[in-house]
């Protein structure tokens, strides 16, 4: 089973523990509407996808799971505030443009948000770097940086500073080790590999 495919059951079981049946659901980056179309199944969840992928939108359509192409901070405007109670940022965060406009956008639209990232501070990626010089290439990070896509690598700690800036509290949040099944009880920054976040407004509208 290779490490994507881990990550994705890795979403389903934490993502899914947490929302509730019959909840309204936005899923930011909803790639082919996998983790949608298991919502909806298990939870009888209203769910939505974005996605800016065509292809993958198809992929939705398949599936019988509501999706539509276009970009994430767009497909928010239309909706007034907190008309979800989920919306999800899983696997998504890193690929962001204007990352801090959509969560803030998120964080209105929807009363809590499911948010899912690689740490890009995890232990290996710094001792490489440190070795080496240059950015660590493995399944996590597969591409050389002249031939990525445009990224945002964010750390555990620079996202927990993040919300507390921004008027968002983490209510919950699972570290992941670095074969992301099992728990990271120490050093979350250093030592976890993936970590999902359930965030709230702790006041007011996130300011952006």
């Amino acid at each position: 089973m290779n490490r994507s495919t881990i990550k994705r059951e890795v979403d389903f079981q934490i993502i899914s523990d947490w929302i509730e049946p019959g909840s309204r659901v936005l899923d930011l980056g909803c790639g082919r509407g996998i983790l949608l179309e298991h919502l909806i199944k298990a939870k009888d969840v209203y769910g939505i996808g974005v996605d800016p992928d065509l292809e993958k939108i198809q992929g939705c359509v398949k599936r019988g799971v509501s999706a539509y192409q276009g970009d994430a901070l767009e497909s928010m405007h239309v909706y007034p505030e907190q008309f979800f109670d989920w919306v999800i940022i899983s696997r998504t965060l890193h690929e962001l443009q204007h990352t801090a406009e959509v969560l803030s956008e998120a964080a209105r639209v929807g009363r809590l948000l499911a948010v899912g990232f690689t740490n890009f501070a995890y232990w290996k990626n710094r001792l490489h770097m440190a070795a080496t010089g240059h950015r660590i290439e493995n399944e996590v990070y597969p591409d050389p940086w002249f031939q990525s896509a445009p990224t945002n690598p964010v750390s555990i700690n620079e996202f927990e500073q993040y919300c507390s800036n921004k008027g968002l509290k983490v209510q919950d949040h699972v570290y992941l080790a670095g074969n992301w099944r099992s728990a990271c009880r120490f050093w979350p920054n250093l030592l976890a590999g993936y970590v999902v976040y359930k965030v709230g407004r702790s006041e007011g509208v996130c300011r952006t």
